[in-house]
């Protein structure tokens, strides 16, 4: 196995993503998995889930998770995501909710905890079925850091757990 696709090669960390996109998502989110398929090679996704917009008026999003092996420092992922979202058209403004084009969270890489220069790991949103749901899907043994439990775990405890969540045919 090469070392673009190998996740226990040296240097490599394990990071898990949450994708949305609610403008154009089924070609925004495409476009999002080639670019790290490119970029990282093999890329693990979720099934992609519809569930209305939150925090606002709007149309369903498209949720998904990805688990890459990343040669960058979380620091670095998480700009290069940040680019990736810029040239799909995100434009990140002032107001926190809204419609987005392609949203791209880092949500653990491995088992780092940390809130520094703007990155929080884990991420907050793990709390939405949006996020923890796909995550959960891919990487059902995966231990929080912080919570110190599986993310099936942590996803059978979520209220929404056994709530019918439709999957769209994205990838």
């Amino acid at each position: 196995m090469s070392a673009t696709t190998d996740h226990s090669k040296a240097g490599r960390s394990r990071a898990f993503l949450s994708l949305g996109s609610n403008v154009e998502p089924e070609r925004h989110l495409r476009a999002a998995i080639a670019a790290l398929r490119e970029r990282f090679g093999v890329v693990l996704v979720s099934p992609v889930y519809r569930v209305p917009a939150v925090g606002f008026e709007g149309p369903d999003f498209l949720n998904a998770a990805a688990m890459i092996a990343s040669d960058l420092d979380p620091f670095a992922l998480a700009e290069w995501l940040h680019d990736l979202e810029r040239a799909n058209g995100r434009v990140r403004g002032p107001v926190k909710f809204n419609d987005r084009t392609l949203d791209i969270d880092l949500v653990y890489f491995e088992h780092v905890v940390l809130d520094e220069r703007g990155l929080r790991l884990p991420r907050d949103e793990l709390r939405h079925a949006f996020v923890l749901r796909p995550l959960a899907d891919i990487a059902p043994l995966f231990v929080d850091p912080v919570r110190h439990m599986t993310l099936g775990d942590l996803w059978r405890a979520h209220p929404d757990f056994g709530k019918a969540l439709e999957v769209v045919e994205v990838l």
